[in-house]
């Protein structure tokens, strides 16, 4: 945290905190609800068939690659006025993109414009996105406790999952409880309200939250860059480097060991899809349980060696739990999904706060812009489509386990030779003693 007052508490207020650590359930909901709802999208818009589904997909994918802009766009604005208005800023855009989508005539009315329009649409949700994860990653490290950054930085990403739970419990009541005719006349659009409804109380939320105070730190002392990415890329590129390195074992850790696993076993025939879409189920609680814990756990040890009994994890486990799930029993399938979950929650949980903890105050939003979602496209983005491409071209099914291990045996060094970023414990006497104290993070372990 930038400022405390006596007795070591933040001046950012429980109520703020609780808002930012709860609010990535948003951007969660709409990624996964977009895609349980694909099959009911591709024939509102595209007029159905197999090529219709394509385009809902492929339209997913483009818009993806919009994500990256968006953060660096929304990093620049948070490093320059501030972390609270680029996160309002960043969920009204989201509000209204979501609110659009609901209302969008199909493609009975407005014919193949209906497809683009949505795609349109999609584009400004990622958008929107870009700077939703990382803006509020930076929020809860600048405004927790300093014993307490790698818990609280976590809980973004627990929440995310509560998101897609949410997502998968409304579109499965929907798709249930509807027939065809009235699904795709109406109905399709109920979650998409909900959604709406949900990011515009966030919105409102969100503006009753305190500023940074490290934000606020950077202002009083007039070290505001004028050019946060400049700024970033002169003087911490090393810190770029290992926050991509994070990012990417976050990344394929979570697209393929969890994202992937549905498509995978059905597939494969190993699980019928109902089965499969149970496991996405059974797999979000386990990140959202296991999310918590690592963060507390990395705030006891470190992020370091976190990072690196996670990487060295990830070299032998994803391929020892594929080839688990190709054995085709239930329990071995359950088994090896609940692991793949809790690897991709326990390296999200620590580098939540590892990737932040990278940069300084200044800049940080778009350090964490350029290194995380940049990274996010290349290991998240196209790793399941690739994944899926080499086991059909060698036929070989714990490809997706090797693709992971690769990675993680790739950052491997970096984590080993990476400084540690947990700050150094403040003795409770220490903490009581003082006025007030400021601690600008002018290193990368914010010491």
């Amino acid at each position: 945290m930038a400022w405390t007052d006596q007795q070591g508490v933040p001046a950012v207020s429980r109520g703020s905190m609780a808002i930012a650590a709860l609010s990535t359930v948003v951007e969660w909901y709409d990624f996964t609800l977009y895609l349980y709802m694909a099959t009911v999208l591709s024939r509102v818009f595209f007029g159905g068939g197999v090529t219709s589904l394509l385009a809902t997909l492929g339209g997913f994918a483009v818009a993806y690659g919009m994500r990256p802009l968006g953060a660096m766009v929304f990093g620049h604005i948070g490093d320059r006025i501030g972390r609270r208005r680029t996160l309002l800023l960043s969920m009204l855009l989201m509000t209204l993109a979501m609110l659009a989508t609901a209302l969008l005539p199909g493609y009975a009315t407005l014919g193949p414009a209906a497809g683009g329009l949505l795609m349109l649409l999609r584009c400004f949700m990622a958008f929107s996105v870009g700077g939703e994860y990382t803006g509020v990653v930076a929020y809860l490290l600048e405004g927790a406790r300093r014993d307490r950054r790698g818990l609280v930085t976590s809980l973004a990403a627990a929440s995310s999952e509560i998101g897609a739970l949410l997502a998968v419990a409304l579109a499965a009541l929907t798709v249930g409880t509807l027939g065809p005719a009235q699904l795709d006349a109406w109905g399709w659009r109920i979650p998409f309200f909900v959604g709406a409804v949900l990011a515009g109380v966030v919105w409102f939320a969100r503006s009753t939250m305190d500023e940074s105070p490290d934000f606020l730190r950077q202002v009083a002392h007039r070290s505001v860059p004028d050019s946060p990415l400049g700024h970033t890329l002169a003087h911490h590129r090393p810190a770029l480097w290992r926050t991509f390195a994070i990012s990417a074992l976050g990344s394929i850790t979570y697209y393929v060991g969890i994202t992937y696993v549905p498509a995978f076993l059905s597939s494969s025939g190993l699980a019928a899809e109902g089965h499969s879409l149970g496991l996405s189920t059974l797999a979000a609680v386990a990140v959202t349980l296991v999310t918590p814990v690592t963060g507390a756990f990395a705030d006891r040890v470190g992020r370091k060696p976190v990072l690196v009994g996670l990487a060295l994890a990830c070299t032998l486990l994803p391929l020892g739990m594929f080839g688990l799930m190709t054995a085709g029993a239930q329990r071995q399938i359950a088994l090896g999904a609940i692991v793949l979950a809790c690897l991709a929650g326990g390296v999200s949980a620590v580098g939540a706060s590892a990737t932040a903890e990278q940069f300084p105050g200044e800049g940080r939003l778009s350090g964490l812009a350029l290194g995380v979602t940049i990274s996010t496209v290349i290991f998240g983005g196209l790793t399941p489509f690739l994944a899926a491409l080499l086991i059909r071209m060698t036929g070989w099914p714990l490809v997706p386990g090797a693709m992971i291990a690769v990675v993680a045996l790739a950052v491997l060094p970096v984590f080993l030779t990476m400084p540690e970023t947990r700050p150094s414990r403040v003795p409770e006497a220490g903490r009581n003693a003082g006025a007030k104290v400021a601690c600008s993070d002018s290193d990368p372990a914010g010491k």
